[in-house]
């Protein structure tokens, strides 16, 4: 009875949320709309010129994405090799797998969606057998374990499938609120609404996660065994 009335209150909150930020946005445009109303040619241009040019600059950064190895989820072979790539790109998600672990294979479903849709984060995965030094440094233990590095430095780690609603059958939009959540891809959705395919199922309601800090050396870890 008392989680149905928590279940309620919730979702009462979580919508009086939604109307305001609707009744927000409805009045921006409303404003905006009035903005244009009053430009004069040379102004409706120079914005033309503006926007002209805020689209070429996404596309050059787009470029340079790609050319870093954005857009795909691939496999790199050693652990030179994940210094290498985490110094090159701002935002990088690695899967720290083993092929015997079935629930990699999981995973590597998920990111490969997931490259595809967010090109300004570098998806990529290490086999950890062959990363020994890596795993001990980042505190890895448990497999499969994502580690999200921001500006070369590992700022948070995805340990198992806990916070993905403990369940092997969550969805790519689970992970990807995740990673949204530690702010390593850009989440157009509503973080304070977890897309777990059933939060009743799993009997809790996620408002908020604790992010792990990173201390001490650039990529050590204080995470914990699952």
């Amino acid at each position: 009875m008392a989680a149905d009335t928590s279940v309620e209150m919730f979702s009462k909150v979580l919508e009086n949320q939604m109307l305001q930020t609707t009744k927000v946005v409805e009045e921006q445009l409303d404003a905006e709309i009035q903005k244009l109303d009053q430009m004069d040619e040379d102004e409706l241009e120079r914005l033309k010129e503006r926007r002209l040019e805020a689209l070429k600059k996404s596309q050059q950064q787009k470029q340079e994405w790609l050319s870093k190895g954005h857009g795909e989820y691939r496999e790199i072979p050693s652990e030179r090799d994940f210094f290498q790539e985490v110094k090159e790109s701002k935002n990088v998600v690695c899967h720290f797998y083993k092929d015997t672990t079935f629930r990699c294979v999981i995973i590597d479903k998920h990111l490969a969606v997931l490259s595809k849709k967010h090109i300004e984060t570098k998806f990529l995965k290490l086999n950890a057998e062959k990363s020994p030094f890596l795993c001990e440094r980042l505190g890895i233990k448990v497999i499969p374990t994502l580690a999200l590095v921001k500006d070369g430095k590992t700022q948070d780690f995805i340990v198992g499938f806990t916070d993905l609603g403990n369940t092997d059958d969550f969805t790519t939009e689970t992970l990807e609120w995740r990673l949204g959540c530690s702010d390593i891809i850009n989440y157009s959705g509503n973080l304070m609404d977890p897309p777990f395919q059933s939060q009743k199922k799993f009997g809790t309601i996620v408002t908020k996660l604790d992010k792990k800090t990173i201390r001490g050396k650039k990529y050590d870890s204080d995470s914990d065994d699952d």
